[in-house]
């Protein structure tokens, strides 16, 4: 039995339609699976990329680079340390509010190791940390960015509080007890 040509070319072009439909619903999902997982960050991760494609093959590089960690809960003990430390932290606001911030970030950076992240330099942590923790990424990034101001000299009180909101923020959520394994799952 053989075809006619234009049945063929009809077969040919339903099944690159096809093949278009599948990719297109593939790439809304891949798309839609990073904005869940990865929030506002996925949208900063736009604007500094340049483009969604850009943005995507940034994000699910951070993915495959923190999967390698070996990210761990703290144990009741370690969690109860840590957490008696930031009240001391945040007691010394009042009385000294430069030395406070400067505790609160040097507390987060502990908190952060004492889990498993490596500590890289200022920019990769935020990456790194983007991946577990995208809903709090901005606060650790604007407190980062007033400590680096008040050793600048640039920084008033006022500024110093946000730091310690911005930074207690990061510091309950590193601290929650989630499991790695499910803060990772990509829907």
């Amino acid at each position: 039995m053989q075809l006619d040509p234009k049945m063929i070319a009809v077969i040919v072009v339903v099944v690159l339609a096809i093949v278009v439909v599948i990719a297109v619903v593939m790439a809304q999902r891949r798309k839609a699976a990073l904005r869940q997982r990865f929030g506002p960050e996925y949208q900063r991760a736009v604007e500094s990329g340049g483009s969604e494609r850009k943005a995507q093959a940034i994000l699910e590089d951070r993915q495959k680079r923190v999967e390698k960690f070996k990210i761990r809960d703290l144990n009741p003990a370690e969690r109860q340390q840590f957490a008696e430390r930031w009240r001391i932290v945040q007691s010394r606001f009042v009385d000294d509010p430069q030395g406070a911030v400067a505790d609160a970030d040097e507390s987060v950076s502990q908190l952060m190791a004492s889990r498993g992240y490596p500590m890289a330099e200022f920019d990769q942590r935020a990456a790194d940390l983007s991946v577990d923790h995208p809903h709090v990424i901005d606060n650790y990034r604007a407190a980062h960015a007033i400590a680096v101001r008040h050793r600048e000299g640039n920084a008033n009180t006022e500024d110093l509080r946000q730091a310690m909101i911005h930074y207690r923020s990061l510091f309950d959520d590193l601290l929650d007890g989630r499991t790695p394994g499910n803060m990772r799952e990509v829907a």
